[in-house]
């Protein structure tokens, strides 16, 4: 899938100094777009809306 970015991408407040980390951004279909932030030349991962909401469900059991 080659995402089309609607809006900016914005990394995680939990990031640290170093920048190892990555950014999501919206995409046209409603999912969202992942890139590292070291590498802006690499094409970033695209994930539908579904994907994207499944990602978010286990991440925020993770953390609980």
């Amino acid at each position: 899938m080659n995402p089309q970015v609607v809006g900016p991408y914005q990394k995680s407040s939990y990031s640290g100094h170093d920048n190892n980390c990555v950014e999501v951004a919206p995409i046209a279909n409603g999912g969202r777009a992942v890139r590292d932030s070291k590498d802006h030349t690499r094409r970033p991962l695209g994930f539908t809306p579904a994907q994207w909401g499944i990602f978010l469900a286990y991440a925020k059991a993770e953390a609980s």
